[in-house]
């Protein structure tokens, strides 16, 4: 069983080369995931994928059971999480089909299940540090993948996470700026601190596929459809070198 997973998003509910070998209905006390987590075979390297927004992309950000998705992960073996997302930008270098990796969250959602430390049967409180949300190993797998493949990865950058399934307001935008917010998602939260608490080593590959509003002009759900392909063709070829490297003990291998 792999030990690598890649939770994908809105452009990659599905991982395009992927050999299925098992499709795993993996119990969990928090009900059930997302899809049947697909065990497989890509890159000539075992892996894991979990479409976070269900077969069909039918759940919206505010309704996924990132308990289960994340529960159920470890339950298989699962050490390291990268988890894809599709963003809006807010920082004039994240220009749209363009990739970063965050290292900071400011979470702005509310009444989503944020924790296993909820005082249910068999739960301990846990007060988890969050000073780095996102892991420094896997951080660094995808910068140096990208570097590889070509390609510019920002490192670094504040990501905000909102509730969605809205997009945001020009003010709310402004306010997230004034906040240090780089890129706009809706899924990374509470994704890395349910990851944080199962002691998951989990980073975010992030796709700029819009300007956030207030930013740009033009009609955004078109920029999206034009951004999305560009942007995840990218992120497949970071996968491809960053997959080995973590599978071979988290060095980039040309």
């Amino acid at each position: 069983m792999s030990t690598i997973a890649v939770i994908g998003g809105t452009g990659m509910d599905a991982w395009p080369g992927l050999e299925v070998k098992r499709r795993l209905e993996v119990p969990t006390p928090y009900g059930n995931t997302s899809a049947p987590l697909l065990q497989g075979r890509i890159y000539d390297c075992d892996a894991i994928f979990l479409a976070r927004h269900g077969e069909g992309h039918k759940i919206p950000p505010h309704s996924i059971n990132y308990r289960a998705n994340l529960w159920a992960l470890r339950e298989v073996g699962v050490t390291h999480v990268i988890g894809i997302g599709a963003v809006g930008a807010i920082a004039r270098w994240f220009e749209p089909g363009a990739l970063a990796v965050p290292s900071d969250i400011i979470d702005y959602t509310w009444g989503r299940a944020h924790t296993y430390s909820d005082g249910g049967a068999g739960s301990q409180l846990q007060h988890i540090e969050f000073n780095a949300p996102y892991a420094a190993s896997v951080r660094s797998v995808l910068l140096e993948s990208a570097q590889l493949a070509g390609l510019s990865a920002h490192d670094g950058g504040v990501h905000g996470v909102t509730q969605g399934p809205r997009l945001e307001s020009p003010a709310e935008v402004r306010r997230m700026r004034q906040d240090g917010c780089d890129m706009i998602g809706m899924t990374g939260m509470p994704e890395a601190a349910l990851a944080a608490e199962l002691e998951l080593a989990y980073g975010c590959l992030a796709v700029s596929v819009n300007w956030a509003a207030g930013i740009g002009s033009g009609d955004i759900h078109g920029e999206i459809h034009r951004s999305i392909e560009i942007g995840m063709s990218r992120v497949r070829s970071v996968l491809e070198r960053a997959l080995p490297a973590l599978i071979g003990g988290l060095q980039v291998v040309e």
